[in-house]
């Protein structure tokens, strides 16, 4: 008995010695420098398990054996922590940290940009066109319901999801500004201002011009003018808000209601999609005499507040255009 209780105790004490190296050097491994030599990414989708994540590492040269993987992460007790997401992952990174990477849910940001002034037919058109975003987008979003600017998004996240958060952020800034508007403004809703808006987003990339359009506008319609504006005859032309060829005549003279040549007051929506300066130009034009405005040929406008003074303008403008064709 005595014989066979000491080879007893010896084959446990060898199990508990081998489980202890096997620990040991799966530890080692574990925590050791990973073979990928360059910084990589790595999507895990949601609802993948471990076990196919591990694989995935391992087929992808990120981990070097994924039964250790497997057998870290649930003796770590992360098995239920892995996030999905799309995460950044440094070159030689161990299985540990690439654990810790997929389970502290810092997923890659992603950034957009809608640029001031685009119609809602180019910002569905880039929208869709982005390969990291989901759910096609097929009916236009509202004419100027959307905020441009940089948005952040995570990879596959719906477009529809997009499109909600920038008119979320519209809707935010008209209740921020609203009602610090200038007194006694030809219009009286928001949509107006927004129109309004538009049309100044438009007209000028110039930042200082802003509020003096918005003023030469504001002028306008407090008179009864027509706005005489070419970029709502082009939406109303072409929704996408812009044309393969001059404005005709022929144009200037149509029923279309965005003619602005031909009808008085605002066109019946936005043409585009406006900046928040152009907003709040709008809100708070430069109070002046200018009634007019043409291109000066520096990328900015001539204003006139007496209409011969506005054909001069005209003039010198039609003569520089002539300049630059010959």
């Amino acid at each position: 008995m005595t014989g066979i209780r000491k080879y007893i105790i010896l084959l446990i004490l060898g199990s508990v010695a081998f489980a202890a190296l096997f620990f040991y050097l799966g530890y080692k491994k574990f925590h050791e420098k990973g073979p990928a030599t360059q910084d990589v990414i790595y999507f895990l989708p949601k609802g993948q398990g471990v076990i196919r994540t591990a694989w995935e590492l391992e087929q992808k040269g990120y981990i070097t054996d994924q039964n250790i993987f497997k057998l870290g992460v649930k003796l770590s007790g992360f098995e239920r922590n892995l996030r999905a997401g799309e995460f950044a992952i440094p070159a030689y990174s161990s299985m540990f940290d690439i654990m810790m990477i997929l389970s502290s849910g810092k997923v890659i940001q992603h950034r957009l940009t809608i640029v001031e002034g685009w119609t809602s037919w180019q910002i569905v058109n880039y929208l869709n066109s982005l390969e990291n975003l989901t759910g096609q987008i097929l009916d236009l979003p509202r004419e100027g319901s959307i905020l441009p600017e940089t948005y952040h998004y995570t990879r596959n996240t719906d477009r529809h999801e997009i499109i909600r958060r920038m008119q979320v952020r519209q809707l935010d800034l008209m209740d921020e500004i609203w009602d610090q508007r200038a007194a006694d403004l030809p219009f009286v809703s928001v949509e107006d201002a927004l129109i309004l808006a538009s049309i100044v987003e438009k007209e000028t990339a110039v930042d200082h011009e802003r509020a003096h359009i918005a003023g030469v506008f504001v002028n306008r319609l407090r008179k009864n003018m027509r706005l005489q504006t070419d970029p709502t005859v082009i939406y109303g032309i072409d929704r996408r808000g812009f044309l393969d060829r001059p404005i005709r005549k022929s144009d200037l003279k149509s029923d279309n209601p965005y003619n602005t040549y031909r009808f008085k007051g605002l066109p019946p929506t936005p043409i585009a999609h406006p900046g928040r300066a152009s907003i709040e130009a709008v809100l708070h034009p430069l109070e002046t005499d200018d009634l007019y405005f043409v291109a000066d040929g520096t990328g900015g406008h001539a204003f006139a507040s007496r209409l011969r003074d506005h054909l001069k303008n005209v003039k010198k403008w039609r003569r520089l255009e002539k300049e630059r064709k010959n």
